[in-house]
């Protein structure tokens, strides 16, 4: 993945810096407010994808999301293993229909077809990462059975009982509403179905009249495009709200061995996720700074360098003091009589 050049997504070289502005004007840290943020979601989530991507690609992978981790397990094959985990529990059957919701560039989509032989849609806003994911597709041969769909997932351009099982990995937490996306969910499923996700939530453990909690919490919005993080709780309200019958949840950052932040954690070196440490991360910030600089990257590509850093200081601290979850897990199904 070339960094210089992917910094900025579809946007043009001169038009970055402008996008980095007004994104981060939608933050509290600037003075923004979470209703503005609300309101133009569809804006503000399409600017941090269009900025951050390849920063994500170039540290992360394909697959932009945490996992649990065993001792011995490679960070690679943690991330693997929790996308199997959630087929798995939907219980994918080969040739089913499956939506992936906010599916990013596809590398769990890709991951999850090739695991359970089954045709995945993935459903994203962002042009740029569709564009990306198009090609990743065609480069791991899933571009006969695996498809993108750009549409905001509060509207979804798919006829009632359309798919077979639906997940979501880390992506309806840009929902400005919980509900009205789950009932979106609900309304595309088959009845009898499931739907899965991993979601982005502040636990019981967050204080909301802690200003610790709080900044920590700003932090990770401004660093990871949310209008505002919900505690599990919401989501659980949320589902049943929409319609679903909850099987079971669990946050599974609880039970796991190595915290789910330890690649983020700058006191812990990796020679495997050597550029989410703390001595790549100041190689990629000199890079992104050399590159800004003869402008071969545009200008603003270093304050997205600085807003990564600074979800990726939040989420450590979150993590830490178990405020914050990225993987509060639920298995919910669709009834069958269409009684709701």
């Amino acid at each position: 993945m070339n960094l210089a050049s992917g910094v900025g997504g579809k946007l043009e070289k001169s038009e970055v810096l402008s996008a980095v502005e007004k994104y981060e004007k939608y933050h509290v840290c600037y003075g923004g407010e979470e209703e503005d943020r609300k309101a133009n979601y569809t804006d503000m989530v399409n600017k941090y994808y269009d900025l951050s991507t390849s920063f994500y690609e170039f540290g992360w992978g394909e697959s932009f999301h945490f996992a649990p981790r065993w001792k011995g397990e490679s960070l690679r094959e943690s991330i693997k293993r929790h996308e199997h985990f959630l087929s798995l529990q939907l219980g994918l059957k080969p040739g089913q229909k499956v939506l992936d919701v906010g599916c990013g560039i596809g590398g769990p989509l890709r991951e999850i077809s090739l695991f359970s032989l089954t045709s995945i849609t993935g459903l994203n806003n962002n042009e740029y990462q569709i564009a990306r994911g198009k090609e990743l597709n065609r480069i791991a041969g899933v571009d006969k059975t695996c498809n993108f769909v750009k549409a905001d997932f509060m509207k979804m351009p798919f006829p009632d009982n359309s798919f077979d099982a639906v997940y979501a990995i880390e992506a309806t937490c840009h929902a400005p509403d919980a509900y009205g996306c789950y009932k979106e969910i609900f309304r595309v499923l088959k009845p009898g179905q499931y739907f899965a996700a991993y979601e982005w939530c502040m636990t019981a453990a967050f204080d909301p009249s802690n200003e610790e909690h709080q900044k920590i919490k700003a932090e990770i919005e401004i660093g990871d495009g949310l209008p505002d993080i919900r505690l599990t709780t919401k989501c659980l309200e949320a589902l049943k709200q929409a319609g679903f019958e909850v099987i079971w949840e669990k946050d599974l950052a609880v039970d796991s061995p190595l915290p789910w932040y330890l690649p983020l954690d700058t006191s812990h070196f990796s020679l495997s996720s050597f550029r989410l440490t703390a001595i790549g991360r100041l190689f990629t910030r000199n890079l992104v700074k050399a590159l800004e600089f003869v402008r071969l990257a545009p200008a603003g590509s270093l304050k997205v360098q600085d807003f990564l850093e600074k979800a990726a200081e939040g989420l450590v601290e979150g993590g830490k003091r178990e405020i914050f979850t990225p993987m509060y897990f639920f298995l919910a199904r669709k009834p069958d009589s269409s009684s709701h």
